[in-house]
């Protein structure tokens, strides 16, 4: 396998290659050897390119000034909307709240009645309890006293 030396490459040529605009730029030997004609027309021609820049440039700067100017209206219609968008949410949301509020009242109010609910039952259910041993012992004092008696 033959491996490549960067330095190597191009080292058979001559002349060092051009980097950057160099490369696009011309020669000041042809640039001399051109005729009046020539040079009259490419110092034309770099005369309009220079010219269609700086119009270019112009144009840019005069639509971000006219942006800048016109942003202050734009920004306010785009305040009102987003004020509009997000009253229109904003009562929505009070709205909810509004109604979460209540749903937590009556949970509240719910919880406070079964609670006294259950007391209720507890206490019906003990005065049960209670009597069924009340009733319980009375009749297990009728059953002795019916069989401490003599059979007839």
């Amino acid at each position: 396998m033959t491996a490549i030396r960067p330095e190597r490459l191009g080292a058979d040529r001559a002349v060092p290659e051009k980097t950057g605009p160099e490369v696009f730029a011309p020669n000041r030997k042809s640039a001399e050897k051109m005729g009046t004609a020539d040079q009259a027309a490419a110092a034309t021609f770099e005369g309009e390119i220079r010219e269609f820049v700086r119009r270019d440039v112009a144009l840019l700067r005069q639509q971000r000034l006219d942006g800048e100017a016109a942003a202050g209206p734009i920004a306010d219609n785009l305040s009102a909307l987003i004020r509009r968008v997000s009253g229109a949410s904003m009562e929505e949301i009070d709205r909810v709240i509004l109604e979460l509020q209540g749903v937590r009242d009556m949970l509240r109010h719910e919880g406070d009645r079964v609670g006294r609910e259950i007391a209720g039952y507890a206490s019906l259910n003990h005065a049960a309890m209670t009597a069924m041993k009340v009733i319980a012992d009375s009749v297990m004092q009728w059953k002795n006293a019916s069989g401490n008696r003599p059979a007839g």
